[in-house]
């Protein structure tokens, strides 16, 4: 599978010079918690997540409109391109510890996002021909958690999965199951 055929296409993105205020905008407007930063040619030069913009503000004492997404964008960003396989995105955010990849054409420009919400919504039961594994999926999102410096996760008890590929809040009625209450 593909990254175009589990990717966001219609992206919004902000500029280096856009404020915070707008950036924090554009996550309002399209329910997200991170937009790709372009240049005005298109390229992707950074992302600013919802979290960027939060520390930002804490550690400055600023108001939103006075920063510039430049100013506390991540940069060195790592993107895939549309034609890329699934699988070896997800690599790249397992071990880059990333919950979104910018997909970008083959002059850098934005096309689209790969976010962990994507593939998990694709994920089914042995996977196929066109779809995500479950096991691959929970795999990703359990790297991209995982505590920053902890490379073995050994001391973690191994969930139980005794349907083979059946994620955990799958239940043998098909009704998903209610985490513990310290779980929620």
């Amino acid at each position: 599978m593909l990254v175009e055929d589990l990717m966001t296409r219609e992206v919004e993105a902000c500029r280096p010079e856009s404020s915070l205020a707008e950036a924090a905008a554009v996550m309002w407007r399209r329910d997200c918690g991170a937009v790709p930063v372009v240049d005005e040619g298109g390229a992707v030069v950074g992302m600013i997540t919802d979290r960027d913009i939060c520390m930002a503000l804490a550690t400055r004492r600023a108001y939103a409109a006075d920063v510039h997404v430049g100013e506390v964008m991540a940069g060195g960003v790592i993107s895939c391109t549309p034609e890329d396989d699934v699988q070896e995105a997800l690599e790249v955010m397992r071990e880059r510890q990333l919950r979104r990849l910018p997909v970008v054409d083959s002059q850098g420009r934005l096309a689209g996002i790969l976010s962990v919400a994507d593939v998990v919504r694709r994920a089914r039961k042995g996977g196929g021909k066109r779809r995500v594994k479950r096991r691959e999926a929970l795999a990703t999102i359990k790297a991209i958690l995982r505590p920053r410096g902890v490379e073995d996760d050994a001391h973690e008890p191994e969930l139980s999965d005794p349907g083979g590929d059946r994620a955990p809040s799958d239940s043998a009625d098909g009704e998903a199951s209610q985490p513990a209450a310290h779980e929620r």
